[in-house]
């Protein structure tokens, strides 16, 4: 009660109810596990979840030691509106026995909120590692046993604190597309080409107009976007998803307007987005925003001046951009948005895997047929018959 008391104090009501619900989930889990004790004994949990701890180890070190000795580096680059520049990352991933290291470098960390701290940077790499080597492997601490993390203590990717940490999902995601980098080069077939490296947010704040049942209120609305993810060995990238570290549901269009003050007035998978390729990467979306009342607007999007890369020949996927309406400037990430002005936000696209030369030509018919490709491309990327005829009339 006491926890109830302070949280509505410190607390906006309309939060108070998932609080409530995470503290009611915790509670029960705090109650499971008491149970499990009091069934089987302390000592026996405990040791379960020892035993489950080595399961995990001993699959992680037999999938390492299936591939070959070596070292492989990759290298990319870091860019959004809060830095003036690119960045440079790279990582050297080394494989000796049925043990890995992973060494990252990169500059040091910013005022921007790019920072990572070293638990995102061992949570993405993990994840990353264990997808690749054995997707079964159980989630635990075992699993790490057999890795080795490093970065350079206070750069972006190891940040001391104080540092700004709010945005660095969007180097998390950069650092997951580098290390697939890294291991393309020992085990082609199990990795993916670059995906969109993002996970693009639009920040919306206002009042709420006279006519709401509460004037003059604030409102507050963040949404996450996905984007396109890498071609396979085997198979293309998929269209308008999030990707690696990121799995954030989608608002409903009608959702979105009845509670704010918004109206969408497109929401589509855009054209040529995907990187060419055997396997073509996958698309990108576009939102296009409408104010109905004055707000303001941020947007915190990356891979604006790089892009993401393909594999083994395949082409790299679309830039993200912002598209301002008649009136509306971007001052760097933010803009003001008048009632009836609107913008878009376009989100990267995802590399092609393998040459497009070697994409199957019923397939790069169906991409033109719906649309995911238009004639241009397919005449100039894959040298499709029907494409080409299709150019030659307009002209």
């Amino acid at each position: 009660m006491q926890d109830l008391i302070l949280l509505n104090c410190q607390v906006p009501k309309e939060r108070l109810s998932d609080l409530r619900a995470q503290m009611a989930a915790n509670r029960a889990g705090v109650q499971r596990f008491q149970a499990l004790c009091a069934k089987y004994g302390t000592a026996m949990v405990l040791s379960a979840g020892e035993a489950l701890m080595d399961y995990a180890e001993r699959k992680m070190r037999a999938a390492i030691a299936a591939i070959p000795d070596g070292t492989w580096r990759f290298e990319d680059v870091f860019d959004n509106e809060e830095v003036p520049e690119p960045l440079p990352l790279a990582v050297e991933v080394t494989v000796r026995g049925d043990s890995l290291a992973l060494a990252f470098e990169g500059p040091e960390q910013r005022r921007a909120g790019i920072n990572m701290t070293y638990t995102a940077l061992l949570a993405t790499a993990y994840y990353v590692v264990k997808s690749v080597m054995d997707p079964s492997i159980l989630p635990n601490a075992g699993l790490a046993r057999p890795l080795s993390v490093t970065a350079p203590l206070g750069s972006i990717l190891n940040c001391i604190a104080p540092a700004a940490v709010n945005g660095r999902l969007q180097t998390c995601q950069r650092v997951a597309d580098m290390i697939l980098g890294a291991l393309a080069e020992v085990v082609p077939e199990r990795v993916m080409a670059c995906s969109n490296s993002a996970c693009t947010v639009a920040y919306f704040i206002g009042k709420r107009p006279p006519t709401d049942p509460n004037p003059g209120s604030t409102w507050v609305y963040l949404e996450t976007i996905g984007g396109g993810s890498g071609a396979r060995a085997l198979k293309d990238g998929l269209d308008g998803v999030h990707v690696h570290t990121t799995n954030t549901s989608n608002l409903p269009v009608e959702a979105l307007e009845i509670e704010y003050p918004l109206v969408l007035m497109r929401y589509e998978l855009v054209a040529d987005s995907g990187g060419v390729g055997r396997y073509r990467g996958g698309m990108g979306l576009r939102r296009v925003y409408q104010a109905t009342h004055d707000c303001r607007v941020r947007v915190d999007l990356t891979r604006q001046h790089s892009r993401s890369w393909g594999l083994f020949g395949g082409g790299p996927g679309a830039h993200g951009r912002v598209e301002g309406g008649p009136g509306v400037v971007f001052d760097g990430d933010q803009a003001v948005l008048k009632a009836s002005q609107w913008f878009a936000l376009v989100t990267p696209g995802a590399g092609g895997y393998g040459p497009p030369a070697g994409r199957d030509s019923d397939a790069v018919a169906r991409d033109l047929a719906e649309g995911v490709i238009t004639p241009e491309a397919a005449h100039d990327a894959y040298g499709h018959a029907a494409a080409r005829a299709a150019l030659q009339s307009k002209s």
